[in-house]
């Protein structure tokens, strides 16, 4: 079998906001085709390590490598790297005067410099990819959360991304909402999209995540696949946090 080669490779990244360090030394990788899951408390730094990996936010201390390429700080290079990566934000972050379709189409027409008709057409099948063709028309406003979420996944989808990242997706959307958003991500995943998510949805996890990583206080306390991470945990501070998530959410 064919060695999956790596999209993401993190080393050793570190990130402080005056004397409250966030990051503590994260090293990771993903490669081709994969999930990977992060798990942990609120405010323990999961959602600073995906700003930091797409420079929104850049790390103090830390090499990352795209497809083998390392990642140079410089303004040029990182808006050409930002291409890659797609994001998918808690708050949806579309445009509020443009359609579902206007904010599929705008990357692809302002970033990537495509003709509005070849722009339209693209867009219009990533809509039609995440179930959103019949609201292309619709403004934000007019959307449900998870139709807006749908229109955020399908806007990074568009750039045709090595990697998309996913900053608790559905922490935004009422429960019965947040279904058609993990339908969706689980679909991307089985196509063999490669995947970086922060989420408290145990069983989206369980169901397509090649490895699971806890995190706690900036740093990496265990990581592993679904059946070892959640089914036989080794550190103590993951047992206790499992269960916690459990009493709060319920067995998935």
């Amino acid at each position: 079998m064919e060695e999956r080669k790596e999209i993401l490779r993190v080393e050793d990244l570190h990130k402080s906001y005056g004397t409250n360090k966030v990051l503590q030394g994260i090293s990771l990788n993903i490669k081709q085709g994969q999930t990977k899951v992060i798990i942990g408390p609120s405010g323990t730094g999961k959602s600073t390590l995906l700003t930091c990996v797409n420079y929104l936010n850049p790390p103090d201390k830390g090499r990352i490598w795209l497809e083998g390429e390392e990642i140079i700080y410089s303004e040029r290079e990182i808006n050409k790297i930002r291409q890659k990566k797609g994001f998918v934000f808690q708050q949806f972050n579309l445009f509020n005067h443009l359609t579902a379709l206007g904010n599929v189409m705008v990357g692809l027409t302002e970033v990537l410099k495509k003709k509005k008709k070849e722009a339209r057409e693209k867009a219009m099948y990533e809509l039609e990819r995440v179930g959103m063709a019949d609201c292309a028309e619709q403004y934000p406003a007019e959307l449900s959360g998870g139709q807006q979420q749908r229109v955020g996944i399908a806007r990074a989808l568009a750039m045709d991304p090595l990697l998309i990242m996913f900053d608790e997706p559905t922490s935004a959307l009422d429960p019965e909402l947040m279904g058609e958003v993990l339908d969706n991500m689980t679909k991307l995943a089985l196509e063999g999209m490669t995947l970086l998510v922060v989420t408290h949805e145990m069983g989206f996890a369980r169901a397509v995540a090649d490895d699971i990583i806890f995190m706690e206080n900036g740093r990496i306390v265990e990581e592993g696949p679904p059946e070892k991470l959640i089914m036989n945990p080794e550190k103590k501070r993951t047992i206790e946090f499992l269960q916690k998530i459990t009493q709060l959410y319920g067995e998935d």
